[in-house]
Protein backbone atom coordinates (compact mmCIF):
# COMPACT_ATOMS: atom_id res chain seq x y z
CA UNK A 1 0.00 0.00 0.00
CA UNK A 2 1.45 3.11 -0.82
CA UNK A 3 0.24 6.85 0.11
CA UNK A 4 1.16 9.96 -1.91
CA UNK A 5 0.50 13.22 -0.98
CA UNK A 6 -0.70 15.97 -3.13
CA UNK A 7 -1.81 14.08 -6.05
CA UNK A 8 -2.35 15.69 -9.35
CA UNK A 9 -3.42 13.54 -11.98
CA UNK A 10 -1.28 13.48 -15.01
CA UNK A 11 -2.62 15.14 -19.00
CA UNK A 12 -3.55 12.21 -20.98
CA UNK A 13 -1.63 12.18 -23.91
CA UNK A 14 -3.42 13.29 -27.13
CA UNK A 15 -1.70 10.03 -28.98
CA UNK A 16 -3.07 7.70 -25.86
CA UNK A 17 -6.08 5.32 -26.96
CA UNK A 18 -9.30 7.21 -26.02
CA UNK A 19 -11.22 4.14 -25.10
CA UNK A 20 -14.61 4.66 -24.64
CA UNK A 21 -16.32 4.95 -21.39
CA UNK A 22 -20.04 3.35 -20.84
CA UNK A 23 -21.57 5.43 -18.03
CA UNK A 24 -25.17 3.99 -17.10
CA UNK A 25 -27.93 6.39 -15.36
CA UNK A 26 -30.49 4.87 -13.82
CA UNK A 27 -33.45 6.86 -13.89
CA UNK A 28 -36.98 6.89 -12.30
CA UNK A 29 -39.45 9.51 -11.59
CA UNK A 30 -36.38 12.41 -11.46
CA UNK A 31 -37.97 14.36 -13.83
CA UNK A 32 -36.64 18.14 -11.65
CA UNK A 33 -33.05 16.31 -10.97
CA UNK A 34 -32.22 14.35 -14.46
CA UNK A 35 -31.24 17.26 -16.60
CA UNK A 36 -28.64 18.77 -14.24
CA UNK A 37 -27.03 14.88 -13.80
CA UNK A 38 -26.95 14.26 -18.01
CA UNK A 39 -25.36 17.78 -18.55
CA UNK A 40 -22.61 17.03 -16.12
CA UNK A 41 -22.36 13.74 -18.30
CA UNK A 42 -21.78 15.69 -21.76
CA UNK A 43 -19.79 18.13 -20.42
CA UNK A 44 -17.21 15.82 -19.08
CA UNK A 45 -13.14 16.77 -20.21
CA UNK A 46 -13.26 12.76 -21.51
CA UNK A 47 -15.46 13.23 -25.02
CA UNK A 48 -15.41 9.76 -25.66
CA UNK A 49 -18.35 8.53 -23.77
CA UNK A 50 -21.49 6.17 -24.18
CA UNK A 51 -23.96 7.57 -21.85
CA UNK A 52 -26.80 5.21 -21.40
CA UNK A 53 -30.27 6.67 -19.61
CA UNK A 54 -32.42 3.80 -18.28
CA UNK A 55 -36.00 5.11 -17.93
CA UNK A 56 -37.13 1.92 -15.05
CA UNK A 57 -40.93 2.81 -16.21
CA UNK A 58 -40.91 6.31 -14.54
CA UNK A 59 -44.80 8.10 -14.45
CA UNK A 60 -43.34 11.04 -14.33
CA UNK A 61 -42.02 13.17 -17.21
CA UNK A 62 -38.45 11.83 -16.55
CA UNK A 63 -39.23 9.33 -19.89
CA UNK A 64 -39.45 11.85 -22.25
CA UNK A 65 -36.51 13.93 -20.93
CA UNK A 66 -34.33 10.79 -22.14
CA UNK A 67 -35.55 11.15 -25.12
CA UNK A 68 -35.11 14.91 -25.52
CA UNK A 69 -31.99 15.12 -24.14
CA UNK A 70 -30.86 12.03 -26.62
CA UNK A 71 -32.00 14.50 -28.96
CA UNK A 72 -29.23 16.48 -28.44
CA UNK A 73 -26.23 14.53 -27.82
CA UNK A 74 -25.66 11.16 -30.03
CA UNK A 75 -23.53 10.05 -27.51
CA UNK A 76 -26.60 9.41 -25.67
CA UNK A 77 -28.90 5.89 -25.67
CA UNK A 78 -32.18 5.57 -23.68
CA UNK A 79 -33.38 2.22 -22.94
CA UNK A 80 -36.75 2.28 -21.62
CA UNK A 81 -38.46 -0.47 -19.76
CA UNK A 82 -40.72 -1.52 -17.20
CA UNK A 83 -40.23 -0.64 -13.34
CA UNK A 84 -38.09 -3.31 -12.16
CA UNK A 85 -35.91 -1.52 -9.43
CA UNK A 86 -32.46 -0.34 -9.45
CA UNK A 87 -30.40 -3.03 -9.76
CA UNK A 88 -32.67 -4.36 -13.03
CA UNK A 89 -31.91 -0.95 -14.73
CA UNK A 90 -28.34 -1.06 -14.12
CA UNK A 91 -28.21 -4.42 -15.20
CA UNK A 92 -30.29 -3.45 -18.67
CA UNK A 93 -27.45 -0.68 -18.50
CA UNK A 94 -24.91 -3.40 -18.56
CA UNK A 95 -26.30 -5.14 -21.57
CA UNK A 96 -25.81 -2.41 -23.58
CA UNK A 97 -22.80 -0.75 -22.60
CA UNK A 98 -20.13 -1.15 -25.51
CA UNK A 99 -17.17 0.44 -23.37
CA UNK A 100 -13.94 -0.91 -22.20
CA UNK A 101 -14.31 1.02 -19.30
CA UNK A 102 -18.14 0.93 -17.07
CA UNK A 103 -19.37 3.82 -14.30
CA UNK A 104 -22.85 4.65 -12.71
CA UNK A 105 -24.40 7.64 -11.75
CA UNK A 106 -27.66 8.16 -9.70
CA UNK A 107 -30.03 10.04 -11.98
CA UNK A 108 -30.49 12.56 -9.06
CA UNK A 109 -26.71 13.11 -8.29
CA UNK A 110 -24.38 14.77 -10.55
CA UNK A 111 -20.51 14.72 -11.16
CA UNK A 112 -17.55 17.02 -12.22
CA UNK A 113 -16.34 17.77 -15.02
CA UNK A 114 -13.13 16.37 -15.10
CA UNK A 115 -14.50 13.27 -12.90
CA UNK A 116 -13.92 10.65 -15.55
CA UNK A 117 -10.46 11.78 -17.19
CA UNK A 118 -8.96 12.17 -14.17
CA UNK A 119 -9.72 8.83 -12.96
CA UNK A 120 -9.15 7.18 -16.06
CA UNK A 121 -5.39 8.60 -15.81
CA UNK A 122 -5.04 7.52 -12.51
CA UNK A 123 -6.15 3.79 -13.71
CA UNK A 124 -3.42 4.21 -16.71
CA UNK A 125 -0.62 5.64 -14.21
CA UNK A 126 -1.06 2.85 -11.72
CA UNK A 127 -2.08 0.12 -14.33
CA UNK A 128 -5.22 -1.10 -12.21
CA UNK A 129 -8.40 -2.18 -13.31
CA UNK A 130 -10.47 0.07 -10.38
CA UNK A 131 -10.52 3.46 -9.41
CA UNK A 132 -12.49 4.72 -6.67
CA UNK A 133 -13.13 8.92 -5.63
CA UNK A 134 -13.60 10.44 -2.44
CA UNK A 135 -17.15 12.40 -2.98
CA UNK A 136 -19.19 15.39 -1.89
CA UNK A 137 -21.98 15.41 0.89
CA UNK A 138 -24.78 17.57 -1.15
CA UNK A 139 -27.41 18.68 1.57
CA UNK A 140 -30.06 21.20 1.70
CA UNK A 141 -27.84 24.11 3.57
CA UNK A 142 -24.52 22.76 2.77
CA UNK A 143 -21.83 21.01 1.38
CA UNK A 144 -19.43 18.27 2.70
CA UNK A 145 -16.16 17.86 1.25
CA UNK A 146 -13.49 15.97 2.96
CA UNK A 147 -10.77 16.06 -0.07
CA UNK A 148 -7.18 15.87 0.77
CA UNK A 149 -5.83 15.55 -2.81
CA UNK A 150 -3.57 12.22 -1.81
CA UNK A 151 -3.97 9.15 -3.42
CA UNK A 152 -3.72 5.27 -2.34
CA UNK A 153 -2.55 2.28 -4.40
CA UNK A 154 -3.57 -0.59 -2.57
CA UNK A 155 -2.31 -4.36 -4.05
CA UNK A 156 -3.63 -7.57 -3.34
CA UNK A 157 -6.73 -7.41 -0.99
CA UNK A 158 -5.40 -4.46 0.68
CA UNK A 159 -8.53 -2.53 -0.31
CA UNK A 160 -10.67 -4.87 0.25
CA UNK A 161 -9.17 -4.56 4.06
CA UNK A 162 -9.51 -1.11 4.17
CA UNK A 163 -12.98 -1.38 3.09
CA UNK A 164 -13.99 -3.67 5.39
CA UNK A 165 -12.39 -1.90 8.34
CA UNK A 166 -14.70 1.10 7.33
CA UNK A 167 -11.13 3.61 7.84
CA UNK A 168 -12.51 6.99 7.40
CA UNK A 169 -9.24 8.12 5.77
CA UNK A 170 -10.60 6.01 2.61
CA UNK A 171 -13.95 6.35 1.52
CA UNK A 172 -14.23 3.86 -0.79
CA UNK A 173 -18.24 2.82 0.52
CA UNK A 174 -20.72 0.31 -0.59
CA UNK A 175 -21.97 2.58 -3.60
CA UNK A 176 -21.00 1.53 -7.27
CA UNK A 177 -21.01 5.64 -8.50
CA UNK A 178 -18.21 6.60 -7.37
CA UNK A 179 -16.13 3.72 -9.14
CA UNK A 180 -14.95 3.53 -12.64
CA UNK A 181 -13.03 0.08 -13.61
CA UNK A 182 -12.71 -1.93 -16.61
CA UNK A 183 -15.21 -4.55 -18.58
CA UNK A 184 -12.95 -6.97 -17.28
CA UNK A 185 -13.15 -6.63 -14.14
CA UNK A 186 -16.54 -6.39 -13.58
CA UNK A 187 -16.76 -9.84 -15.78
CA UNK A 188 -20.39 -11.71 -15.36
CA UNK A 189 -20.94 -9.91 -11.73
CA UNK A 190 -24.04 -8.20 -11.71
CA UNK A 191 -26.57 -6.29 -9.25
CA UNK A 192 -29.23 -8.71 -7.34
CA UNK A 193 -32.44 -7.73 -9.01
CA UNK A 194 -35.57 -7.20 -6.27
CA UNK A 195 -33.61 -5.91 -3.37
CA UNK A 196 -32.29 -2.89 -1.78
CA UNK A 197 -29.05 -2.39 -0.91
CA UNK A 198 -27.74 -4.23 -4.05
CA UNK A 199 -24.73 -2.50 -3.76
CA UNK A 200 -23.08 -4.44 -0.73
CA UNK A 201 -22.15 -7.66 -1.98
CA UNK A 202 -21.56 -6.06 -5.39
CA UNK A 203 -19.00 -4.02 -4.20
CA UNK A 204 -17.28 -6.61 -1.84
CA UNK A 205 -17.16 -9.00 -4.90
CA UNK A 206 -15.41 -6.48 -6.65
CA UNK A 207 -12.76 -5.50 -3.98
CA UNK A 208 -11.52 -9.06 -3.78
CA UNK A 209 -11.06 -9.43 -7.70
CA UNK A 210 -9.00 -5.77 -7.93
CA UNK A 211 -5.26 -6.99 -7.82
CA UNK A 212 -4.47 -3.23 -7.66
CA UNK A 213 -7.25 -0.66 -6.85
CA UNK A 214 -6.41 3.02 -7.15
CA UNK A 215 -8.34 5.57 -4.26
CA UNK A 216 -8.25 9.16 -4.78
CA UNK A 217 -9.08 11.22 -2.50
CA UNK A 218 -10.44 14.03 -3.89
CA UNK A 219 -14.49 14.46 -3.87
CA UNK A 220 -15.73 14.80 -7.81
CA UNK A 221 -19.10 13.06 -7.57
CA UNK A 222 -21.72 14.93 -5.96
CA UNK A 223 -23.88 12.81 -3.80
CA UNK A 224 -27.60 14.24 -3.15
CA UNK A 225 -28.95 13.58 0.44
CA UNK A 226 -31.98 14.51 2.35
CA UNK A 227 -33.84 14.03 -1.21
CA UNK A 228 -37.78 13.94 -0.66
CA UNK A 229 -39.09 10.83 -2.15
CA UNK A 230 -35.12 9.32 -1.75
CA UNK A 231 -34.98 5.66 -0.38
CA UNK A 232 -32.04 6.57 1.75
CA UNK A 233 -33.90 8.90 3.25
CA UNK A 234 -36.49 6.57 4.39
CA UNK A 235 -34.30 6.02 7.88
CA UNK A 236 -35.15 2.67 9.93
CA UNK A 237 -38.13 0.39 8.58
CA UNK A 238 -38.30 -3.57 7.13
CA UNK A 239 -36.36 -3.25 4.32
CA UNK A 240 -33.40 -3.39 7.01
CA UNK A 241 -34.46 -7.16 8.02
CA UNK A 242 -35.78 -8.09 4.48
CA UNK A 243 -33.03 -6.70 2.59
CA UNK A 244 -29.95 -4.95 4.41
CA UNK A 245 -29.20 -7.59 6.91
CA UNK A 246 -29.78 -10.64 4.70
CA UNK A 247 -27.01 -8.23 2.03
CA UNK A 248 -24.81 -8.03 5.19
CA UNK A 249 -24.92 -12.13 5.70
CA UNK A 250 -24.69 -12.63 2.32
CA UNK A 251 -21.30 -9.98 2.05
CA UNK A 252 -20.06 -12.84 5.14
CA UNK A 253 -20.75 -15.74 3.61
CA UNK A 254 -18.79 -14.67 0.54
CA UNK A 255 -15.62 -13.62 2.43
CA UNK A 256 -16.23 -17.11 4.05
CA UNK A 257 -15.77 -18.67 1.05
CA UNK A 258 -12.58 -17.01 -0.37
CA UNK A 259 -10.73 -18.53 2.87
CA UNK A 260 -11.27 -14.81 4.69
CA UNK A 261 -12.93 -15.86 8.14
CA UNK A 262 -10.78 -13.22 9.47
CA UNK A 263 -12.05 -10.55 7.37
CA UNK A 264 -15.55 -11.89 8.17
CA UNK A 265 -15.37 -11.28 11.65
CA UNK A 266 -14.09 -7.61 10.89
CA UNK A 267 -17.15 -7.70 9.01
CA UNK A 268 -19.10 -8.82 11.60
CA UNK A 269 -18.12 -6.65 14.14
CA UNK A 270 -19.14 -3.49 12.63
CA UNK A 271 -21.98 -5.42 11.55
CA UNK A 272 -22.92 -5.79 15.31
CA UNK A 273 -22.31 -1.52 15.48
CA UNK A 274 -24.92 -0.85 13.31
CA UNK A 275 -27.66 -2.68 15.13
CA UNK A 276 -26.64 -1.09 18.20
CA UNK A 277 -26.44 2.02 16.39
CA UNK A 278 -30.29 0.95 14.85
CA UNK A 279 -31.28 -0.08 18.41
CA UNK A 280 -30.92 3.36 19.89
CA UNK A 281 -32.15 5.04 16.67
CA UNK A 282 -35.38 4.05 17.06
CA UNK A 283 -36.10 5.50 19.95
CA UNK A 284 -37.63 8.82 17.21
CA UNK A 285 -39.70 5.70 15.87
CA UNK A 286 -43.75 5.41 16.36
CA UNK A 287 -44.24 3.60 19.51
CA UNK A 288 -45.51 -0.21 17.31
CA UNK A 289 -42.35 -0.14 15.01
CA UNK A 290 -39.82 0.71 17.74
CA UNK A 291 -40.97 -1.92 19.62
CA UNK A 292 -41.16 -4.32 16.77
CA UNK A 293 -38.04 -3.63 15.40
CA UNK A 294 -36.43 -3.60 18.51
CA UNK A 295 -37.16 -6.78 19.27
CA UNK A 296 -35.61 -8.13 16.06
CA UNK A 297 -32.50 -6.69 17.01
CA UNK A 298 -32.30 -7.92 20.02
CA UNK A 299 -33.38 -11.04 19.15
CA UNK A 300 -30.85 -11.00 16.38
CA UNK A 301 -27.78 -10.25 18.42
CA UNK A 302 -28.30 -12.61 21.52
CA UNK A 303 -28.45 -15.67 18.83
CA UNK A 304 -25.05 -14.82 18.35
CA UNK A 305 -24.36 -14.69 22.09
CA UNK A 306 -21.45 -17.34 21.79
CA UNK A 307 -20.20 -15.83 19.15
CA UNK A 308 -19.33 -12.60 20.14
CA UNK A 309 -15.52 -12.64 22.15
CA UNK A 310 -14.34 -14.04 19.06
CA UNK A 311 -15.89 -10.76 16.60
CA UNK A 312 -14.46 -8.69 19.15
CA UNK A 313 -11.24 -10.36 19.07
CA UNK A 314 -10.64 -9.18 15.79
CA UNK A 315 -8.86 -6.42 13.71
CA UNK A 316 -9.95 -3.07 14.31
CA UNK A 317 -12.26 -4.39 17.15
CA UNK A 318 -12.58 -1.70 20.31
CA UNK A 319 -13.03 -2.37 23.97
CA UNK A 320 -15.58 0.34 24.11
CA UNK A 321 -17.42 -1.16 21.52
CA UNK A 322 -17.38 -4.90 23.28
CA UNK A 323 -18.21 -2.93 26.64
CA UNK A 324 -21.68 -1.51 24.55
CA UNK A 325 -22.84 -4.67 23.68
CA UNK A 326 -22.00 -6.39 26.87
CA UNK A 327 -24.40 -3.68 28.76
CA UNK A 328 -26.95 -4.33 25.70
CA UNK A 329 -26.81 -8.13 26.14
CA UNK A 330 -27.70 -8.08 30.19
CA UNK A 331 -29.85 -5.30 29.71
CA UNK A 332 -31.19 -3.19 26.59
CA UNK A 333 -32.88 -0.31 29.03
CA UNK A 334 -29.44 -0.46 30.66
CA UNK A 335 -27.51 0.79 27.06
CA UNK A 336 -29.74 3.12 25.87
CA UNK A 337 -29.23 5.15 29.33
CA UNK A 338 -25.83 4.73 29.60
CA UNK A 339 -25.62 5.87 25.41
CA UNK A 340 -27.91 8.76 26.72
CA UNK A 341 -25.82 9.82 29.55
CA UNK A 342 -22.60 9.54 27.16
CA UNK A 343 -24.63 12.20 24.45
CA UNK A 344 -25.96 14.24 27.18
CA UNK A 345 -22.63 15.04 28.92
CA UNK A 346 -19.55 12.96 28.01
CA UNK A 347 -19.15 13.61 24.47
CA UNK A 348 -20.30 17.87 25.28
CA UNK A 349 -17.36 17.41 27.57
CA UNK A 350 -14.67 15.53 25.82
CA UNK A 351 -15.46 18.80 23.25
CA UNK A 352 -14.95 21.45 25.53
CA UNK A 353 -11.56 19.79 26.70
CA UNK A 354 -10.22 19.43 23.25
CA UNK A 355 -11.03 22.83 22.46
CA UNK A 356 -9.25 24.02 25.80
CA UNK A 357 -6.22 22.34 24.86
CA UNK A 358 -6.47 23.62 21.50
CA UNK A 359 -6.40 27.04 22.78
CA UNK A 360 -3.54 26.97 25.26
CA UNK A 361 -1.53 25.53 22.61
CA UNK A 362 -2.16 28.63 20.55
CA UNK A 363 -1.27 30.65 23.32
Amino acid sequence: MRKIENYEPRPLAEEEPRELLSVIVAVYNIEDYLERCVRSLTNQTWKNLQIILVDDGSTDGSGALCDTLAGEDPRILVVHKENGGLSDARNAGIERAEGRYLAFVDGDDWVDEDMYEHMLSALKEFDAPLCVCRYKQIRRNRIEDASTGAVWVFEGAEALECFLLEEDEVAIQNAAWNKLYTRELMGELRFPVGKYYEDIVYTTKLLARAGRTVYLDQAWYNYVLEREGSIMGEGIGERIFTDQIPAYEEKEAFLKSIGRADLADVHRYFFYKRLLLYYTALGKAAPEERRRFRGRIRQRLLRDREEMDRVYACRGAKTQEKRKMKIFLFSPRAYLWVIWVNDRYLVPMKQRIRRYGRRCEEE
